[in-house]
């Protein structure tokens, strides 16, 4: 059974979405979690190898720092797609649907999006009346991820203009080098792309600001969007980092949450 896990579950919060009366939220660290090994802390992959009963003991414990020691978390099967799913009960977590971002506006639905560099983002219209979340890696983000998901939070019955976003921890620019047929691809796509892009120690390679591009996404739709500023692969021991993994040459990486609800 779990226990009280408010004092070993450290999840990171932010103010614009905390000042909103009936949302709960968490960007939830490796902090206070069962799983050992690679995956110590608190992974809560499904698609991860881990011990599955140290999964899904690490997603109660988020569950009931959320206030809700019962519930499912929904957390979809990520693809990064620019699909977004809106649903008013729990998904199932043995038939996930393929998407990459949930809405609801159902309170005690706790939804949620897994990453391990990737940048997570929670959203909450400020009436409290509908809140998303969205797993915007550089594919998702690129394809329309973010975009979607406040088309589908306006369509549940959220005010565009009232809908706060927050950027959970990602990968930094300092962190994320890539090959030039990525950096072509952005710019080809628009020109203006490139500000995001610097040159990196490796010739013809470049250093791309993820968490910058995804607020931009956000502000070109219309939405009031902030960054907690955590970069996931610089601070191993908060967390898990696929690409740190690679670089290591590990077999397998654990997977964080980003998660919100509304109360009743």
């Amino acid at each position: 059974m779990t226990t009280d896990t408010r004092d070993t579950l450290r999840p990171i919060q932010s103010d614009i979405l905390s000042g909103i009366p009936n949302v709960r939220h968490g960007f939830f660290t490796r902090e206070g979690g069962v799983s050992s090994g690679i995956y110590a802390g608190l992974n809560v992959g499904l698609g991860s190898d881990d011990d599955p009963r140290r999964i899904r003991e690490n997603r109660d414990r988020v569950a009931a720092w959320l206030g809700r020691p019962d519930a499912i978390l929904s957390t979809p099967h990520q693809v990064h797609s620019p699909d977004v799913l809106t649903i008013g009960k729990p998904l199932e977590e043995t038939v996930r649907p393929k998407a990459d971002a949930v809405v609801t506006a159902t309170p005690g639905v706790i939804v949620g999006v897994l990453t391990a560099d990737c940048g997570p983002i929670l959203f909450a219209d400020e009436e409290g009346g509908v809140v998303a979340a969205a797993h915007a890696g550089w594919k998702g983000a690129f394809s329309g991820v973010i975009e979607n998901t406040v088309d589908a939070m306006v369509d549940a019955g959220a005010r565009r203009d009232a809908i706060r976003a927050v950027l959970g921890p990602s990968i930094g620019g300092a962190n994320y080098e890539v090959g030039p047929e990525f950096e072509a691809r952005f710019v080809s796509a628009d020109p203006a792309n490139g500000s995001y892009f610097k040159p990196s120690d490796r010739e013809g390679h470049f250093l791309f600001d993820l968490p910058a591009y995804i607020l931009a996404r956000l502000s070109a739709a219309g939405v009031d969007g902030a960054h907690t500023g955590h970069c996931t692969y610089d601070d191993e021991e908060r967390f898990f980092s696929y690409r740190r993994t690679t670089h290591r040459r590990e077999p397998d990486y654990g997977r964080q949450i980003s998660a919100i609800v509304l109360s009743d």
